[in-house]
């Protein structure tokens, strides 16, 4: 595997970089880098150790202490040249995606342009880090608000986007004047190395301190539970479930510290009486089989009017046997395998529950047995279910290829009311060609998401845009619009520049004269 060597990744390597210096491997417990695609353990990295922690959070410290005074532009020009190094491994590196995570191979390198694109937007923002100015009710008085770098980012990732999760965190705290330490998943650790390694080499070329780029993996406990309960990071970002979300909620709030959480999705898409068919279909498959279901904004339930519910089911099962489930790395193939034996196992549960509570499958259903079409146990076939929005299974996400068709009969506040069913709020989505219906979803009684889509599906947000979900989803916003507010500190200032001193609200505080 070319990419590998050019990414220069080994066969045992060190899980633990202050930026461009790896941490020793000796007497290091090691984690076996393991693919979904073809079953094979390629890679073992060394886990960091309390000592090792201890190290990064010190360098990392120190290494703001240079960031902070580092003007914004000139941290903007060093996430411009980021940019441009991963143009170069573009290729290499989304296909490492592919192989660690089992994303669909243009899936893979879409992500890493992702990262390019947050990169570029970022070389922007970073002369774009705007405070108020305000008017004070105080003659000779100003009053304007500015913002401040906050510290040390402590970023902790899930599996599904191993770069572009991170990037949207780690470049836009940057360029705030943050440093950052990143905590990936144990299930992709090898593309964290590799970033790290690309990465190092703009570090390296312009002389910078280490620790403004961090890179710790390691056991939940040494490593995770740690940062959550360390002072010295005011700033935990966490992608993740929504229990470990909550956990790690009240860890870090215990200490007063911030938290940037982007937990689950249920997310629906309605299909209205007015909807254009032939411009919702793509948006269905690909939202509901991309990924293998397994982003946050998969398409999980698809809510249709009664009028058109049959046509649109029969449009869907015929598009799904067109579906080509197979190796990712191959680009005629449409959907890759699951993470790992655990995740083949929620999808069957889920499928025995949709059976048990009255759900009906209409396509797919089954795992794929390991054999000489399937190189690993982890590939699924994507599933149908005709269901009722009020079975408990409609209501968990199960992070797997599984839609759910659910009818609706009256207008379309009933499906708004749908979709609002449930404890989590990411994203939404409605087809239609009816204004009345598009502004109801998207009024103050509509979808009740943090993303709310007209005419596009419910995955493939752009960067621009704040990325985050409302209720059990975590309330957080990333990457785009002014999302680079929760990574500094807001700081309100009042300028006294006249001869008196007048107190605010008109209070009158005289002090006696000490000549009597």
């Amino acid at each position: 595997m070319n990419y590998l060597t050019t990414l220069e990744i080994a066969e045992n390597m060190s899980g633990s970089s202050t930026g461009s210096r790896w941490l020793s491997q000796k007497n290091r417990k090691k984690l076996q880098a393991h693919s979904p695609v073809d079953g094979k353990n390629f890679a073992a990295v060394s886990k960091a150790t309390v000592k090792d922690y201890e190290r990064i959070v010190t360098t990392a410290r120190q290494a703001f202490e240079v960031w902070r005074s580092t003007p914004a532009p000139k941290r903007g020009d060093i996430v411009r040249q980021i940019g441009l190094q991963l143009r170069e491994f573009k290729q290499p590196l989304g296909t490492l995606i592919s192989y660690e995570s089992g994303k669909p191979i243009q899936e893979g390198l879409g992500e890493v342009q992702e990262l390019i694109d947050i990169c570029d937007f970022c070389v922007g923002q970073s002369r774009m880090l705007y405070g108020m100015t305000s008017v004070s009710e105080r003659p000779n008085h100003r009053l304007f608000e500015q913002y401040q770098p906050l510290g040390v980012v402590a970023i902790i990732t899930a599996f599904n986007f191993p770069v572009a999760v991170w990037g949207w965190n780690a470049m836009v705290a940057s360029i705030c004047g943050d440093v950052c330490i990143w905590k990936p998943s144990s299930k992709a650790v090898v593309v964290a190395i590799a970033l790290q390694k690309i990465i190092a080499r703009v570090l390296r070329k312009n002389h910078l301190p280490e620790g403004l780029f961090s890179l710790v993996i390691g056991d939940r406990k040494v490593v995770g539970e740690t940062i959550l309960s360390d002072r010295r990071i005011p700033l935990v970002s966490f992608t993740g479930s929504v229990s470990s979300g909550r956990n790690a909620a009240l860890k870090v709030h215990e200490r007063f510290g911030r938290t940037i959480l982007e937990l689950g999705g249920n997310n629906a898409l309605i299909v209205t009486e007015h909807a254009d068919l032939a411009l919702a279909m793509p948006a269905i498959v690909f939202g509901a089989a991309g990924t293998a279901g397994q982003r946050c904004t998969t398409t999980r339930r698809l809510i249709i009017h009664e009028s058109i519910y049959n046509d649109v089911k029969k449009m869907i099962v015929h598009a799904y046997k067109g579906l080509s489930v197979g190796d990712p790395l191959i680009e005629k193939n449409h959907i890759g395998p699951l993470i790992d034996k655990n995740a083949v196992k929620s999808f069957k549960r889920a499928v025995k529950l949709i059976i048990k509570q009255g759900g009906t499958i209409l396509f797919g259903g089954n795992s794929l047995a390991r054999g000489k079409q399937y190189s690993s146990p982890c590939y699924v076939e994507p599933t149908l279910a005709e269901v009722e929005n009020s079975m408990p299974i409609v209501q968990e996400e199960t992070f797997a290829p599984i839609l759910y068709l659910i009818k609706y009969r009256g207008d379309v506040q009933e499906a708004i009311t749908i979709n609002n069913s449930t404890d989590v709020g990411l994203s939404s989505s409605i087809f239609s060609t009816n204004q009345n219906q598009i502004e109801a979803f998207l009024s103050a009684t509509g979808s009740d998401c943090g993303i709310a889509n007209v005419n596009i599906g419910t995955s493939g947000a752009e960067i621009g845009g704040a990325f985050g979900g409302e209720k059990d989803t975590g309330g957080g916003r990333e990457s785009g619009s002014d999302a680079w507010k929760a990574y500094m500190r807001s700081q309100t200032v009042t300028v006294n520049y006249g001869s008196d001193l007048p107190l605010a609200q008109g209070i009158e505080f005289k002090l006696p004269n000490p000549n009597k």
